[in-house]
């Protein structure tokens, strides 16, 4: 069972959004919360999977509640919902930590499936996303250092498959690109994520830009055929 905390200081939403996961059945909604520092607080005592968390709140707004979360227990995944579009919230949430973006007005459909996604250990990285953090990077760019040491620990075909995943691409699009299994992607993806001690593929995408290791424009490069 899919343990949720829902986070947001509008109550409707809140019902809406249980309602939503109520009736799925392989989620529960174990508690909520009406402002960021509430929303630390049930993380810690209730141990969920899964934190819908709003962005703007009273008290401590959503993104600096999502880093207090993750720094405390890296295993809980957030996905931040909020009602603005993917501008400097994209960047500034994921960079806390959260493992996924979604606008509120979502279909229940897709909210439902991205908890399942995000419990599941993975990160929802839809393209624009990418392309919002990508820009942001591009805006303030640094000095490209050496490649980390923790990047020279990864074999030629790793190298390969973190380069797909810096630019936002799925296993099923690494599989095709590479000619290889699901199950093998799945395992490089994991190795890559162990060896640079991340939490899943959105931070991947974060580590790559603020390392240096890419530059905007250049993994797009890489991966066109």
């Amino acid at each position: 069972m899919i343990r949720v905390v829902i986070a947001d200081d509008q109550g409707l939403v809140r019902v809406g959004l249980r309602k939503v996961l109520e009736v799925e059945p392989d989620t529960e909604v174990v508690g909520e919360a009406v402002d960021g520092r509430q929303a630390v607080d049930a993380a810690k005592r209730l141990r969920p999977d899964v934190v819908l968390m709003d962005i703007r709140m009273p008290t401590m707004d959503g993104i600096e509640a999502t880093r207090r979360i993750v720094r405390v227990d890296p295993d809980v995944r957030v996905l931040m919902l909020t009602t603005f579009g993917l501008d400097s919230y994209v960047y500034e949430s994921l960079r806390a930590g959260a493992s996924g973006f979604m606008l509120k007005d979502a279909p229940p459909e897709e909210i439902a499936a991205a908890v399942r996604i995000l419990a599941n250990g993975d990160a929802l990285l839809a393209p624009a996303v990418t392309r919002s953090v990508i820009e942001e990077f591009a805006r303030h760019p640094s000095p490209a250092p050496e490649t980390p040491v923790a990047v020279t620990a990864l074999t030629p075909r790793e190298r390969e498959v973190l380069d797909l995943l810096i630019g936002g691409r799925s296993n099923p699009e690494i599989c095709d690109r590479l000619v290889i299994s699901d199950a093998t992607a799945k395992t490089h993806v994991a190795r890559i994520l162990q060896k640079l001690r991340l939490r899943d593929r959105v931070q991947v995408v974060i580590y790559a830009y603020e390392s240096g290791l890419v530059t905007p424009g250049s993994a797009g490069d890489r991966e066109n055929p």
